[in-house]
């Protein structure tokens, strides 16, 4: 996974997000040079997710956060979109609902993990309550701290129960976000996507940005690595993840399983 490395975040690693460049593209000097190989990627991620599905021991988790505009929902379409929705399932976290937030935090995320043989994507994250969380100051300090290891233990008992997990921080800047936000404006066809919460996020990048390198250094876990990825250039962040997931996925070695009855005694007419 040598293409993977500079973007792995390494256990214990102290992050800082100024030393990865969002407009990285690995000496690919087009989009069309890399439509070639994410075309590749494509098809073996189909051929990998039939063989997840048929071996049925254990799934595959996929956490993708960023900053609003970031390009999460372009992600799901273009690397996901060869994949059969039958065992791929898609969660978006949003603002926790009356009965999510009577629980623990993790409650409803819990629920959401992919069963065995499955995909799962979640759209945000658990780590909503590491991120937004301590920006807004919606809990105390000594309740959010906390939840790092409260993490880390919850992927560690998903990790020995067969779940797989990659999670993928896509990392725009904060001048490519704004360019964003104005195509949504002007794009009839992406307005739904924009709202002034939107822009009442802006001014605290910082503090976003400081919390993110926090959640990426203390939860970057050999189970459960987090990577951060270019983003600015919508392409090659789809051909980065597809590298990653295809590269796990062989990683797993699996098998289709035999047959459960003898098939040379089937008589076809």
């Amino acid at each position: 996974m040598a293409f993977c490395d500079p973007f792995l975040v390494k256990p214990g690693e102290k992050v800082d997000l100024s030393e990865y460049d969002p407009d990285y593209c690995s000496g690919f000097g087009s989009k069309d040079e890399a439509g070639k190989h994410l075309e590749k990627y494509e098809k073996r991620l189909a051929d990998l997710q039939a063989l997840l599905y048929a071996e049925g021991k254990r799934s595959l988790l996929i956490v993708l956060q960023g900053m609003d505009a970031g390009g999460k929902d372009g992600t799901i379409r273009h690397v996901m979109g060869s994949v059969n929705p039958q065992s791929c399932r898609v969660t978006s976290f949003k603002v926790p609902s009356a009965e999510e937030a009577s629980h623990d935090f993790l409650w409803r995320i819990h629920k959401a993990v992919p069963r065995r043989g499955e995909i799962g994507i979640f759209n945000r994250s658990h780590y909503e309550d590491v991120l937004i969380v301590r920006v807004h100051e919606l809990v105390p300090k000594e309740v959010w701290s906390k939840r790092y290891d409260q993490i880390n233990d919850f992927e560690a008992m998903l990790s020995a129960n067969g779940v797989h997990i990659l999670k993928f921080f896509l990392r725009i800047s904060r001048q490519e976000q704004l360019e964003r936000f104005k195509q949504r404006i002007k794009d009839p066809a992406k307005n739904w996507k924009i709202s002034p919460d939107d822009f009442k996020e802006r001014p605290f990048w910082k503090q976003y940005t400081a919390a993110y390198a926090e959640a990426l250094g203390r939860c970057s876990t050999k189970q459960a690595p987090w990577f951060v990825i270019p983003a600015n250039h919508k392409w090659y962040r789809n051909l980065a993840i597809s590298c990653i997931i295809v590269k796990t996925l062989e990683g797993l070695k699996m098998k289709y399983p035999r047959a459960s009855f003898d098939t040379s005694k089937i008589v076809l007419k």
